[in-house]
């Protein structure tokens, strides 16, 4: 079997089942750490904006111009603003009061006596959570199939990012059914979209791979990512906690993907 796909989706995995880490924070703390899940979010967020902004969109203009000329710009342009609008009509399907990036905390959840209204949360979160993840799945498995030194990072800062969906997911299920099996599956599962998404990444963009098509997904992706960070992690972040916190996160994660990338070029 192909290495790249074995590496590719290897990572896309990984970064789907770090919902399950969510899980079991939300087991093992009585108290959710925000300042830690604060930072956590803007690191990634730092990541995704970095690589955006100064690898792959760049990278997709590059390529559509040595394919298109002087029209490569526009579509790889057009591209990036309809992977933002790929994100934005996927968060409109969710009703705003089952959005899987609302903010739990655990000790919240503990409080809350409605068992039925909490389960029926934590099953929309994960249908929610679900939905959102196909994009980011396929998101990840192409950058990492075409490019292991941009898909790595990706990897880690959707990794991340999943941790408090998680979370989202698990402890309403967990407080309303007491059933630590069940919150853990649900968790799991939600987070699988990801590598299905990669599946069907490689089945009907992979027998066509080009630098063309390569450069509208670069666009894509980093759109997608741009969305991603915007709408859903510098938001979550602020909300856990000082606004600080959040903004040395995102210092940092720019900063590493910065050297790291000089390191390995």
């Amino acid at each position: 079997m192909d290495e790249n796909f074995i590496i590719a989706f290897s990572l896309t995995l990984f970064a789907g089942l770090s919902t399950g880490i969510g899980s079991l924070i939300s087991f093992f703390a009585s108290k959710t750490n925000t300042k830690l899940l604060s930072f956590s979010l803007g690191l990634s967020g730092g990541v995704m904006l970095y690589i955006s902004f100064v690898e792959m969109l760049p990278e997709a203009v590059e390529k559509l111009t040595i394919r298109y000329a002087g029209n490569g710009p526009w579509y790889a342009i057009t591209a990036f603003f309809g992977g933002m609008l790929l994100s934005l009509l996927i968060d409109r399907l969710v009703p705003e009061k089952d959005n899987p990036h609302e903010v739990r905390f655990v000790e919240s959840m503990n409080k809350e006596i409605d068992k039925s209204k909490l389960h029926r949360m934590g099953i929309l979160t994960a249908i929610a959570i679900t939905i959102h993840n196909f994009p980011e799945g396929i998101a990840t498995f192409v950058a990492a199939y075409s490019d292991l030194e941009l898909g790595i990072p990706i990897a880690l800062a959707v990794a991340i990012h999943n941790i408090p969906e998680g979370i989202a997911v698990a402890v309403p299920i967990y407080f309303a059914t007491g059933n630590r099996r069940k919150a853990m599956r649900l968790s799991f599962l939600s987070g699988l979209a990801e590598p299905l998404g990669a599946l069907l990444a490689f089945v009907f963009l992979m027998p066509f791979l080009n630098d063309a098509v390569l450069g509208i997904v670069f666009a894509v992706v980093s759109g997608i990512m741009v969305f991603i960070s915007f709408d859903e992690l510098l938001p979550g972040a602020q909300k856990y906690g000082d606004h600080h916190i959040p903004t040395y996160g995102v210092v940092i994660g720019m900063a590493i993907m910065a050297f790291s990338l000089l390191l390995l070029s």
